[in-house]
């Protein structure tokens, strides 16, 4: 097993709720990654032969063993995120998209689960254009929170996003995160936010406008128990109140806590971690009140 260490991101529209959740410092934390496997930055090993280096480090000398030859990093990024403010409008390519506009070989799908509930009670999901003149003539003149359509969500929901789908979370929201490890993110309309610097955020309304399907919405379900939710490259299950867990599939299992208390390898490992299970490895989780498993899906490699 290898124990990540927690990454704290802060940004314009982070706020205070994963602090106190996570026991970690800071007022604008937007995400708390507990896995994050890119150049340049990745979580810290925290146990056993890689102790003291980082994910994106050893990925490399391991995934052939692990059936991921294929990828340059680990493909799942996980994450508590929270937003005090209202995320940007944005959309994430499909791998079509993804191929033509970044000559990359795979778009970006995520998950959300909703810990704590938006204040509005909705986020922004699809589109309510309802044919392509009427979409050129929206973003034509600038029209994106006309454009976008809202989805009705409560606390313990889940929310897949397809690529191309126009989406965000809003204010209030607090949710563990699961997506493809891509960094390919394209704003429609941040709100007129600034930087520390003063300096308007980017948008990338021609690729977002080459990636959108406004036919596209998301639907709100819940977990059954432990049954997992399939999507097309990658599964998420919900584990509350066990004392043990073992991975039973063929696969890395990501088991990342988010309430309770979980000691593995002799160290406690502190809510907002991730452990990576090889298969047939357990843990004892007695204390465990919240936690997930995310894989890969076998048949997606």
């Amino acid at each position: 097993m290898l124990i990540l260490k927690r990454i704290v991101h802060t940004t314009l529209w982070g706020g205070p709720k994963i602090s106190r959740l996570a026991g970690v410092e800071g007022d604008s934390i937007g995400h708390l990654y507990s896995l994050y496997c890119r150049s340049g930055v990745s979580n810290e090993i925290m146990n056993g032969q890689w102790r003291g280096q980082c994910l994106n480090e050893v990925f490399p000398l391991i995934k052939d063993k692990v059936g991921m030859t294929q990828f340059e990093y680990f493909p799942l990024t996980l994450a508590l995120t929270e937003a005090q403010e209202n995320l940007s409008i944005q959309v994430h390519p499909n791998d079509e998209a993804a191929r033509a506009l970044e000559h990359r070989a795979r778009g970006k799908r995520e998950s959300w689960y909703f810990i704590d509930a938006p204040t509005s009670g909705t986020i922004i999901n699809g589109c309510t254009c309802h044919d392509k003149e009427q979409e050129a003539s929206m973003i034509e003149q600038g029209q994106f929170m006309a454009m976008a359509d809202t989805l009705a969500v409560k606390e313990g929901d889940y929310v897949f996003v397809e690529p191309g789908t126009l989406h965000a979370i809003t204010a209030g929201s607090l949710v563990f995160e699961i997506e493809e490890g891509s960094d390919f993110t394209y704003r429609f309309y941040d709100y007129d936010r600034r930087d520390a610097q003063g300096n308007p955020r980017e948008l990338h309304v021609d690729k977002a406008t080459s990636a959108l399907d406004i036919h596209l919405k998301s639907t709100a379900r819940r977990y059954d128990g432990q049954q997992e939710i399939r999507e097309k490259t990658y599964s998420t299950k919900l584990v509350e109140n066990i004392d043990f867990y073992a991975n039973e599939s063929n696969m890395i299992e990501c088991f990342t806590l988010v309430k309770g208390e979980l000691s593995c390898d002799g160290m406690e490992v502190a809510p907002g971690s991730t452990v990576m299970l090889w298969p047939g490895e357990t843990l004892a989780t007695d204390g465990v009140q919240l936690a997930f498993v995310s894989k890969i899906l076998e048949e997606s490699l």
